[in-house]
């Protein structure tokens, strides 16, 4: 990726519908609007959830990854049909976003996260915090994610993550 990319460069329109996006995708998740998550996709893609120790080792070995939109449709059906799990949400907490690069139409983006999760009896706690670092590509003005990696601070991630972070 082009690492030239900066606030000048970047068009208003083409940094806010992709700050929106990201923020549009932390809604939808937080409001259990998960049928709508594989949307935010395009066709071919990538879904990696990893740890940073590993992130930064650039190992591919992670706690979960997806590798297209019927992949990430079937975590949903599955969510919704057959898993069994104590019923909770997600809340989550975004930085700024920053557009690192840019390749065309496609961008590099990083947005810092911290999640919130609400047990069905009250409980709360922080479920995880990092970092998504996005290729966003943005056609006729829409983004959609091309590859979106959850890069999570602690080692220890929680292994029955069935609602996407």
């Amino acid at each position: 990726m082009d690492g030239s990319a900066t606030t000048s460069t970047i068009d208003k329109e083409t940094r806010r519908a992709i700050e929106d996006f990201i923020v549009d995708y932390a809604h939808m998740i937080d409001d259990d609007r998960l049928e709508e998550w594989p949307d935010y996709f395009t066709e071919k893609c990538t879904y990696r959830i990893i740890n940073r120790e590993n992130f930064v080792r650039e190992r591919v070995v992670g706690v979960m990854e997806c590798s297209s939109r019927g992949m990430l449709e079937d975590r949903i059906k599955a969510l919704r049909e057959a898993n069994v799990f104590e019923p909770h949400w997600y809340r989550h907490i975004l930085s700024g976003t920053r557009i690192k690069g840019r390749n065309g139409d496609l961008f590099q983006v990083e947005t810092s996260f911290t999640v919130i999760r609400t047990m069905q009896e009250g409980g709360m706690s922080v479920f995880s915090a990092g970092k998504y670092v996005d290729e966003i590509i943005v056609e006729g003005g829409k983004p959609q994610f091309q590859k979106r990696v959850v890069v999570c601070d602690s080692n220890r991630i929680h292994t029955l993550i069935v609602i996407p972070i």
